[in-house]
């Protein structure tokens, strides 16, 4: 067995606390250090871990004591660049919950540095790792060209998870932040380039930052004729009506996520933002009689793996990456055209225009 590469976690929040578990429990990787400016968040992680793992107040000084070979970063969008630069520099390979940034320039700077310095830098796109979404997407490239793809998640957030998302709101609209994910699914459908993006937002809270909004919707088309739209919005004031829509269409049919979000399920609880419970696929193909040839079939997606099962497989391929020295090529050119794409949806937002995308290629 191969010395385990040494991680040291920044942020112990909940996606920070999930990464954590993964690595307690693989061969792979050994906790070097816990960071947080917390000191409750990361007395308790520390704690759930069995203790006796050093904690750190200081990024910086965790770095310089611990000489990790590896940092998962898990901290708010506003950070993300700078401590993956931080631990590039120090020659560590790095994990980076998404966003990679909030600017597409810093993501391009930071990709060419990994490169450059021939570490790995793997991002947080953990429906790449969801069978149940890869079967989502294979169903959807069967239905023909143009797609119109139709997603949202709408969130009904109150007490902590509306704390949490006010401090994500101190730098980025929740378009942008979840948005990453779903059009990074569309992109994965279509296979095709996006080329222009529209949007509106609204701004439901006296509680946000200047200039913030809490609700926004987007509108992407690709160069093959496919469109999508992607809602999100958090906060008390959140409906749940049409709290998580995942359906696209196609000249062929269609094929919609069903059930996806039990009726007593919270809409902010991050377990339920990654099942699907089934895939209901239509075809549109008519009989002589021009009614329905075939009905509709349900295929069920029983036995997913939860949010720490996913947090784990993502942590296996990046392990991967590292012991494989596996190319990243295409993952990273799918984070750029996703980044891509929700900030031109928040320019949009913001000066009303239609943005038409420059190829990243």
């Amino acid at each position: 067995m191969s010395t385990p590469l040494r991680v040291l976690v920044v942020g112990c929040g909940h996606m920070g606390s999930s990464h954590a578990r993964a690595y307690q429990r693989m061969p792979d990787f050994k906790i070097v250090g816990l960071v947080s400016r917390g000191v409750a968040s990361r007395d308790q992680l520390a704690t759930a871990l069995g203790g006796g793992c050093p904690t750190f107040a200081s990024y910086d000084e965790a770095l310089a004591q611990t000489k990790p070979d590896a940092v998962c970063i898990s901290t708010y969008p506003d950070t993300h660049a700078t401590f993956a630069r931080r631990a590039l520099e120090h020659g560590c390979h790095v994990f980076l919950e998404k966003p990679i940034a909030t600017a597409l320039q810093d993501a391009r700077e930071l990709i060419a540095l990994s490169q450059r310095l021939g570490r790995k830098l793997v991002l947080g796109y953990i429906l790449q790792h969801h069978p149940s979404w890869d079967l989502f997407v294979r169903e959807a490239r069967k239905l023909g060209k143009p797609l119109v793809m139709r997603m949202n998640l709408n969130q009904q957030s109150s007490g902590a998870e509306w704390q949490t998302h006010k401090n994500i709101m101190q730098s980025m609209a929740p378009m942008v932040d979840c948005g990453v994910h779903y059009v990074d699914v569309m992109c994965r459908m279509t296979q095709a380039r996006p080329v222009r993006v529209h949007a509106i937002q609204a701004r439901l809270s006296s509680e946000l930052v200047p200039g913030m909004a809490n609700y926004g919707q987007l509108q992407v088309t690709f160069d093959d004729g496919s469109v999508g739209w992607y809602e999100a919005g958090w906060g008390p004031m959140m409906s749940t009506t049409a709290g998580f829509v995942k359906d696209v269409i196609g000249p062929l049919g269609s094929v919609s996520i069903a059930d996806a979000i039990a009726e007593n399920a919270a809409s902010d609880d991050v377990n339920a933002h990654t099942k699907t419970a089934a895939l209901r696929v239509h075809r549109a193909a008519l009989d002589a009689d021009n009614r329905f040839a075939h009905r509709d079939e349900l295929l069920i997606t029983s036995g997913e793996p939860d949010h720490d099962s996913l947090c784990a497989t993502e942590q296996a391929f990046f392990a991967r990456t590292i012991r494989e020295d596996l190319d990243l090529g295409e993952h990273l050119s799918a984070v750029l055209h996703s980044l891509q794409i929700v900030l031109a949806a928040a320019e949009s937002a913001r000066t009303g225009e239609s943005i038409r995308l420059e190829s990243l290629s």
